[in-house]
């Protein structure tokens, strides 16, 4: 009975510890105020979530990264009504990769290209409603190729991430 207690209270505490670390990565990321930075690490962070804490833990996390970049300015204020968009497409990262992740390329091009898809799609489609000018271009540009780009270079990070940490365990 002691003895399954302490287990318990250890999964609770490594899980702890991992969310600690990731919210910390996702909310302070957008200090960088670079999306080529910014958006590498919070998707590593999401796929870390996602590997590391199941599909609950990471859909929380995914929450945090777009609040956090409007408040310090990273997203510019005339951009605020994209980040419900940006919230659901990284959900969308999240589910795509939780169901394809036992093969781990395939999950991750399929989640990346899953929210690339979204984001670019419904950033065109109310850009126009939303924006006028310069505004709908710079917001269209941001949600097009840099979102597949940073979402498949923060799938390169976790894979080595995960493979240190691996390599760490055996040690």
């Amino acid at each position: 009975m002691k003895i399954s207690s302490i287990a318990i209270e250890k999964i609770i505490t490594k899980e702890l510890v991992i969310f600690s670390v990731l919210s910390f990565i996702v909310i302070f990321s957008p200090f960088f105020g670079v999306q080529a930075v910014t958006g590498p690490l919070v998707n590593a962070a999401l796929f870390l979530a996602t590997i590391f804490l199941g599909i609950k833990g990471a859909t929380l996390l995914a929450i945090f990264p777009s609040i956090t970049a409007l408040a310090v300015g990273f997203l510019p204020l005339h951009i605020a009504p994209l980040i419900p968009f940006i919230i659901i497409g990284n959900i969308i990262l999240v589910i795509v990769f939780n169901r394809f992740k036992e093969n781990y390329w395939k999950g991750i091009f399929l989640a990346s290209f899953s929210k690339f898809f979204f984001l670019y799609t419904f950033s065109f489609l109310i850009s126009g409603v939303l924006f006028s000018g310069k505004i709908a271009k710079v917001a269209t540009t941001m949600m097009s190729w840099p979102q597949l780009a940073t979402a498949l270079v923060g799938g390169l990070i976790t894979y080595f991430v995960v493979l240190l940490i691996k390599t760490r365990e055996n040690i």
